[in-house]
């Protein structure tokens, strides 16, 4: 069967159906729809990653000399290739701000006591911080990077040397 043969409102042109007005709007809605569709599963999927990141860095980790000696190695590699690119900073963490006791709130206001917000992970990168490198003269500073939906995002540190 020829497709014009399957649709009674498809005219043909030379060997191609030509869809109606009314076939051609329903066409680009069912597209629309598939797209909307595609784009919600892949908002689903950020939002369950972002969850189950969340869910991981909310649990603490355990600080053995060979982890902090391990840490210490990432954050040289880190600095010195950020240093010969001429950059005085570099991103060490990002996380969602939920795992602030306020959502992030101090650490857009710059209040002194931001740190006190901090839970999990990101709450033992700024004790690592505070006790290992700060007394090297690093300063950490904490800014929320992106606002979905109007609101406080992910939360980054970054180390600067200058």
């Amino acid at each position: 069967m020829s497709p014009a043969n399957q649709n009674p409102n498809a005219a043909t042109l030379g060997d191609e159906s030509f869809m109606s007005a009314d076939d051609l709007r329903s066409y680009m809605t069912d597209l629309e729809m598939a797209r909307a569709s595609k784009l919600a599963g892949a908002m689903n999927k950020a939002e369950d990653a972002q969850r189950k990141l969340a869910a991981t860095l909310s649990e603490e980790i355990a600080v053995t000399p060979e982890k902090i000696e391990e840490i210490k190695q990432s954050l040289a590699t880190k600095t010195r290739a950020a240093a010969s690119r001429g950059e005085t900073e570099v991103l060490v963490m990002r996380f969602p701000s939920q795992l602030c006791t306020d959502r992030g709130r101090a650490i857009n206001n710059a209040e002194a006591d931001w740190p006190s917000s901090l839970t999990g992970r990101p709450r033992q990168a700024y004790e690592f911080w505070k006790e290992h490198l700060q007394p090297a003269k690093y300063k950490l500073r904490a800014m929320i990077i992106d606002w979905p939906g109007g609101l406080p995002g992910d939360v980054a540190f970054f180390l600067s040397w200058s």
